[in-house]
């Protein structure tokens, strides 16, 4: 029997960053056996690891990280040795209209995995980890100037940062009080193929293929930096492996954009790709009510994580977008999947 040398609990993997991870450690390490951990809502999607489902060194479990019995349960039986935590409601649109759900997931849900890893391991911390993913958001707003560190307060302004937060304290504090050895990582925008389209990038993508209004918050000069997803999975390797336990790390792209300038890139390449006439896409812009506790500036400063581990971003902002618009256009089919809702099919054709 081949000896498996790691048991990598991936929560969260057939979701958007998650699934990029789960193919990255299948393919890559062949003596871990990765486990693929997702309640399937909404985000969560199968159909992301259609290459990887038949792989021998990978299992999927359909679970919710809030059931607190069932994570217990599935620890005592999987005995697994590591937790990649990605596991979260993260929109934040979603979470002023139902915060509730936000801190049930993201915080009890995180205290369930915690717990259960701190019982399964019974101090026993030898080759364990639980590595935390979280977001920039949880530092709140920035001017400017200046940029989010891994020392920066934390500030959250949105229920979904406020949960993510209270998820983060969390983590440190089983570090601190039970020895629990953890890493924590936070990110900053992703996008890429495989995205869930009520995010920016992908929504916009559909809209202009479908030639509907292109929504702007505000006077579209919020400010963000954007990494493109598989970057963040080469980076979520380098930390599982190589990190120092009870450390941070901020992951980000050095690639700060203005929402409106970044609209207008996506309307001028998507013009490009669509043989449409040049400013087309543009005219669908349309800018909206702002939405409440709207951060007007996050940068991250990924210095930390370029230096210590050697990580760095693998494309530019303009070669990424190009990679997702041709991948969104060469995968229309899982687009109308997920729009239809028609994704759920494949769970109940392949896993019941």
């Amino acid at each position: 029997m081949k000896q498996v040398r790691r048991r990598v609990l991936v929560t969260g993997g057939a979701g958007f960053i998650g699934s990029h991870v789960v193919r990255l450690f299948v393919n890559n390490y062949p003596d871990y056996h990765v486990y693929n951990l997702d309640s399937l809502t909404y985000a969560g999607n199968l159909e992301n690891l259609r290459d990887t489902e038949k792989a021998s060194n990978y299992t999927f479990i359909k679970a919710d990280i809030t059931d607190e019995k069932g994570i217990f349960n599935l620890f005592e039986k999987y005995k697994f040795d590591s937790v990649i935590h990605l596991a979260a409601e993260s929109h934040v649109d979603r979470s002023i209209k139902d915060p509730l759900a936000f801190a049930k997931t993201n915080i009890l849900g995180t205290l369930n995995l915690l717990n259960a890893a701190k019982y399964i391991w019974k101090g026993d911390f030898q080759g364990k980890l639980f590595y935390h993913i979280s977001t920039d958001e949880v530092y709140g707003t920035l001017g400017k100037e200046g940029y989010f560190t891994e020392t920066t307060a934390y500030a959250p302004n949105s229920p979904y940062s406020a949960s993510k937060a209270g998820a983060d304290h969390f983590v440190r504090a089983y570090g601190e009080t039970y020895d629990l050895p953890y890493v924590i990582s936070n990110c900053s925008n992703n996008y890429g193929p495989n995205q869930f389209p009520e995010k920016l990038i992908p929504l916009f993508i559909n809209n202009i293929v479908n030639r509907q209004p292109l929504p702007v918050y505000g006077d579209g000069k919020y400010t963000r930096d954007w990494l493109y997803v598989e970057d963040h999975a080469k980076a979520i390797d380098v930390i599982f492996h190589h990190a120092e336990k009870k450390e941070t790390y901020n992951v980000g792209g050095f690639n700060e954009w203005e929402n409106i300038s970044l609209v207008k890139l996506l309307c001028k390449q998507m013009d490009e790709k669509l043989g449409r006439e040049k400013g087309n896409s543009e005219k669908l812009i349309t800018f909206i009510k702002d939405r409440p506790g709207h951060d007007k500036r996050y940068a991250i400063d990924a210095t930390k994580l370029s230096k210590e581990l050697k990580w760095k971003p693998s494309v530019t902002f303009e070669e990424g977008l190009s990679k997702t618009i041709d991948w969104y256009l060469k995968n229309e089919k899982w687009l109308n999947h997920v729009t239809s809702g028609e994704y759920k099919n494949y769970y109940a054709s392949h896993y019941r």
